[in-house]
Formats: structure tokens, sequence, C-alpha cells
């Protein structure tokens, strides 16, 4: 489908994502510990805004841990030669496609029905 040149070019974004993402969990586990309660440290108003910084900070974490597991996943495809077909039909995915998203799984096509809520 690809040359290895792209393929290696494709494999070294991923992982580089991947190090950048792990990087990020590290330092953002902080702002998601518990928040504490205590009205006599803390105002009303400093606690509303300390929950909004911790559940924006778990809703940020969600969104890394789901794209490492999209990133990982497109990993293994390479290791199996499998990487750059679409998951749903096996057609290829095109080139500009996984430029833009090196991590994506789906054709356009099978991503279009996805979305409008066509069995996969």
């Amino acid at each position: 489908m690809f040359d290895d040149t792209s393929l290696l070019t494709f494999k070294e974004r991923l992982i580089q994502t991947q190090r950048e993402l792990l990087k990020l969990e590290e330092s953002g586990s902080d702002m998601a510990k518990t928040v504490e309660l205590d009205q006599s440290r803390v105002g009303r108003l400093s606690r509303m805004d300390a929950l909004q910084g911790q559940a924006m900070s778990l809703e940020l974490r969600r969104r890394r841990q789901a794209e490492l597991r999209r990133i990982s996943k497109a990993l293994r495809r390479m290791d199996d030669g499998e990487y750059g077909y679409c998951e749903s039909c096996g057609l290829a995915i095109a080139v500009k496609r996984l430029e833009f998203d090196p991590a994506v799984d789906l054709c356009i096509d099978c991503a279009r029905d996805l979305e409008k809520g066509a069995p996969r």
C-alpha cells in the first residue's frame, strides 16, 4: 500500500504522540485528586472551582487514555501487517487520512457510516 519510509514516518509520529501523552498523564494526576470539602479551610466557590477543575482533569485523562489505546492498537496493526487497512471493510485507508491521523482504523466511508449510526 505504501513504502517502508511512509510506514516508518507514521510509526515515529505515533510513538512521539504516545510519549507526549504519557508525559501529560504523569503530570496531570495531581489535578484529579479528591477535592477537600472542609468548609472552614476553603470557601464554597473555591470548592466549586476545585470540583470543576477535578472534573475537567478527569475528562482530559479519559481522553488521553482513549487516544493511547488508539495509538497502541495502530502500532499492533503495524506489527501484524494490517496497518492502513479499514477494520470494517478491509479496503485501504487513504494515505491523506493516515497523514492527518495515523491512528485511524476506518476508511472515510466506514467512519461516515458509523457516525450516521449504521452498524459496523
